[in-house]
């Protein structure tokens, strides 16, 4: 096992360090998979839940007590974009654990056309990530967990196919509640590419901390992501919604607030009991990224509760990043284990 890990990392970055030519291809795997996390802003590689639907945020977040957990994910997202996949835990002794996933994301139908605006037929564009991912506990607070995905994307008569890897690791002290994580995402490349040019993955490294309150049902959380570079300038018009001129002119904002705020990422939960959460985050990165003069005070602000009832687990999610962009999500999950009980 060792040697097969160490000769997928030795793929991955070789592949990763190819795919530097071009730009970001499959940014679909940075789009949230858990309601929970959605709702914590988009992200988040350190919350503890017995839930399975996490463990793509962090391979490092599986463990042996998601054993035969499975979990169903749907979100509706900007522009008619529907996302969906399931998640699947089995234990592997009482230290470490195997998972299998699935990840879709369709864009819906559009015109297909010739170089003269000539319409020719519609098609579908759509990628697909297949994902196996195994976790082992180091020692009784260390975890550490990889994630492999073989990817497919088609985009009418151009596709692609990829490996990529995530590799995480978790700190989790339950004396006082605190989680801390690190993690290395989308390392890899390419097998295929769409035409003669390469295309690299949207790799990136992340930290994150969440730690419950001492005396209340609070969790705070805050992820650090993107730190493989500092400036992310963002764009915006550069004349008001009253300005009498034909076309708003376009500049590019940054400063040292602006880089470090949209580096982070903030969250925090309600947990009054294990059955029950409600959670709520901002993400200034989401909320820039969207600006517009009729931009909704709500922009970059994301909402979410999930409760347990028995065999089932439900989670639902809702952002509003955009005035006319609301997306929602949904999990379902259930334990295995109990039906096979019954």
């Amino acid at each position: 096992m060792n040697r097969l890990i160490f000769v997928l990392l030795l793929l991955m970055i070789h592949l990763s360090a190819k795919a530097q030519e071009g730009k970001s291809a499959f940014d679909f795997l940075n789009l949230p998979t858990s309601s929970h996390i959605n709702a914590l802003g988009g992200n988040n590689i350190s919350i503890i839940e017995e839930d399975v639907s996490v463990i793509q945020h962090n391979p490092a977040l599986l463990g042996p007590e998601m054993n035969l957990q499975l979990n169903l994910n749907y979100m509706r997202y900007v522009a008619g974009i529907n996302l969906a996949g399931a998640t699947f835990a089995k234990a592997a002794g009482e230290r470490g654990a195997w998972a299998a996933a699935i990840q879709y994301a369709g864009y819906g139908s559009m015109k297909q056309t010739e170089a003269n605006g000539v319409i020719t037929g519609t098609f579908s564009p759509k990628d697909m990530a297949i994902s196996g991912f195994y976790a082992h506990d180091i020692t009784d607070r260390l975890r550490g967990g990889i994630q492999a995905k073989f990817i497919y994307s088609s985009y009418e008569q151009y596709t692609s196919l990829a490996l990529g890897i995530d590799l995480g690791i978790n700190y989790y002290n339950p004396d006082n509640q605190l989680s801390l994580s690190a993690a290395f995402k989308n390392l890899g490349g390419q097998l295929k590419r769409y035409n003669e040019n390469r295309d690299k993955m949207p790799w990136d490294f992340q930290l994150g901390l969440s730690k419950t309150l001492d005396h209340a049902p609070f969790r705070f959380s805050i992820t650090a992501q993107y730190l493989n570079r500092w400036k992310l300038p963002y764009t915006t018009p550069a004349t008001n919604e009253y300005n009498s001129s034909e076309e708003d002119d376009i500049t590019e904002k940054e400063s040292f607030a602006s880089n470090l705020f949209r580096h982070l990422i903030f969250g925090v939960d309600y947990i009054p009991s294990q059955n029950l959460y409600i959670a709520l985050g901002y993400n200034y990165k989401y909320r820039s990224d969207m600006k517009t003069y009729g931009r909704n005070f709500l922009s970059g602000f994301t909402f979410g509760a999930g409760i347990k009832v028995k065999m089932f687990g439900i989670g639902a999610s809702i952002a509003q990043q955009h005035v006319g962009g609301t997306t929602f999500m949904f999990n379902l999950m259930t334990n295995i284990s109990q039906f096979i009980r019954r």
